[in-house]
């Protein structure tokens, strides 16, 4: 059954009977069904929506409001507890040394960008770049901490300035065997873009 013809039926069959069994007088009628067919129509085309969609709600019926959850936001760290305080310094690229105090668990970039030191961290701390590459001052330091992934090794090889101590700060999270850490940051950054790969004209 079409649609028009499925909307007619139930128009017709809508249609109240006056006392005497008869139909309604036409100017009645008009009324009653341009205030009837808009609100009629509307239910048939939800139903048959919900049955072409495989049982999604109708149109017509209400919906829940549309909501955002907010992002991430690097460089926001959570100011240590008394006593539980995690020391760490960092070395610019012209020799200036900042020490900060920070929280188990704060990884280098978040404490560098909360602090507005010059580390870029350009891929937000997923490990995609090497724009957030870190020294350990101290050899004896670096070897506790967790061996780099693969990924982390894939990215320092581009790092600009590599040593033997390099680390990205994404991934060097802080606990208490890295309490007293000093890193120094290289005097540049290489970022590659795709229109780094770019054919120049």
């Amino acid at each position: 059954m079409s649609f028009w013809r499925e909307a007619c039926q139930q128009l017709r069959h809508a249609v109240p009977r006056t006392a005497k069994g008869n139909r309604m007088s036409l100017p009645h009628s008009k009324r009653f069904i341009g205030s009837s067919t808009q609100t009629i129509g509307v239910q048939s085309y939800g139903r048959r929506i919900a049955q072409i969609g495989g049982g999604q709600r109708p149109f017509n019926t209400p919906r829940r409001s549309f909501s955002v959850t907010a992002g991430v936001q690097h460089g926001h760290i959570t100011p240590p507890k008394p006593g539980e305080e995690l020391h760490v310094s960092f070395i610019d690229k012209d020799g200036n040394k900042y020490d900060f105090e920070v929280s188990e668990g704060d990884n280098l970039l978040d404490i560098a960008q909360a602090n507005d030191l010059e580390m870029e961290g350009a891929c937000g701390g997923s490990c995609a770049c090497s724009t957030c590459h870190v020294i350990v001052e101290d050899p004896d330091v670096f070897d506790k901490m967790e061996e780099p992934s693969d990924d982390e090794n894939d990215m320092l090889d581009l790092a600009f300035g590599l040593t033997e101590t390099s680390r990205l700060g994404c991934q060097v999270v802080m606990n208490k065997d890295l309490d007293g850490l000093v890193v120094r940051l290289p005097s540049m950054t290489r970022n590659l873009q795709a229109s780094d790969f770019a054919q120049k004209k």
